[in-house]
């Protein structure tokens, strides 16, 4: 009984040892390097998107503190100045053809 105990714990460190040694040897083949390179691209990639992501958050959080800060010190509201301020489309052509018509 002792004896087959010890022969079945070779065999299972055998077949470890030789898992091992196969993916060692895999991750030395041009194959296994891509591998690894692919991966750490796609890591890298994923890094960059979500270091984007959390500046754009970042970048409307300030520009709203901002925009409320500009409008409790002047009672200005940046957006909807400009919104009304700015001539219509058929204002800016208007105004072109009589300038053309005009001869200016």
């Amino acid at each position: 009984m002792k004896r087959i105990f010890w022969f079945s714990v070779g065999i299972a460190a055998g077949v470890a040892a030789s898992r091992k040694a196969a993916n060692v040897v895999h991750q030395a083949t041009p194959a296994g390097i891509g591998e690894n390179v692919g991966e750490g691209l796609r890591e890298l990639a994923s890094a960059i998107g979500s270091f984007g992501a959390d500046v754009r958050a970042g970048m409307s959080e300030r520009e709203q503190e901002l925009q409320d800060t500009v409008e409790r010190r002047t009672g200005f509201v940046p957006g909807r100045a400009l919104a009304e301020s700015a001539p219509h489309e058929s204002q800016r052509r208007g105004s072109g053809a009589r300038a053309r018509r005009a001869g200016r």
